[in-house]
């Protein structure tokens, strides 16, 4: 996917990675899943290596998350999904497909969905806002290199993954982009 023009078609269900380059704090080394895109409407999707070292039933009282539905999604780790609505917190279900070796998700769920998707052995996050570009925004950010397409990957599901998920991604690219990955946060404080 790397080599493909990113404007030329829709890129739902696609990983982006921040380019090493992009410095913003929100993206810096982020791996996102585009759960939306098209050049006409824009672009939806969440950060998937942001948590915020809080689970579900830290955030969500025995009124929102009552009996069973507590019980299973209070140890639900609760990630940064992006900079817009941050005052919300949605569910999200991610599976692997070893059939067609293909990311199964489903996004926008609410706790009951997120159990029954749970049930099926979906890994559910739980994400605190998303992240969104308007009509054309996307690809203008592509033409500008700050980002980079890559195809999911079955890791993207552990949540046990998400400390050196960026990293582990772009490693795959090109030699020059292991080199890269391997570089400290802070090149002047080395």
């Amino acid at each position: 996917m790397g080599n493909e023009d990113p404007a030329a078609k829709s890129l739902k269900g696609s990983l982006i990675l921040a380019d090493p380059s992009l410095r913003e704090p929100t993206f810096f080394r982020s791996v996102l899943l585009l759960t939306e895109h098209s050049r006409e409407s824009g672009a939806f999707g969440y950060i998937l290596n942001r948590p915020l070292g809080k689970k579900v039933g830290e955030l969500l009282g025995a009124d929102v998350l009552p009996g069973e539905v507590r019980k299973r999604l209070a140890d639900i780790p609760v990630f940064m999904g992006g900079p817009v609505s941050t005052e919300h917190l949605t569910f999200s279900a991610l599976g692997w497909s070893e059939e067609d070796g293909k990311l199964q998700y489903a996004t926008h769920l609410s706790a009951q969905e997120a159990v029954m998707h749970q049930m099926e052995g979906f890994q559910i996050r739980a994400f605190v806002g998303y992240s969104g570009w308007s009509e054309g925004q996307l690809e203008d950010e592509f033409e500008h290199k700050a980002w980079i397409v890559h195809r999911p990957e079955r890791v993207v599901i552990d949540p046990g993954a998400t400390d050196h998920l960026w990293k582990n991604l772009l490693r795959d690219l090109s030699p020059w982009h292991k080199l890269v990955a391997d570089e400290p946060d802070n090149l002047w404080l080395n």
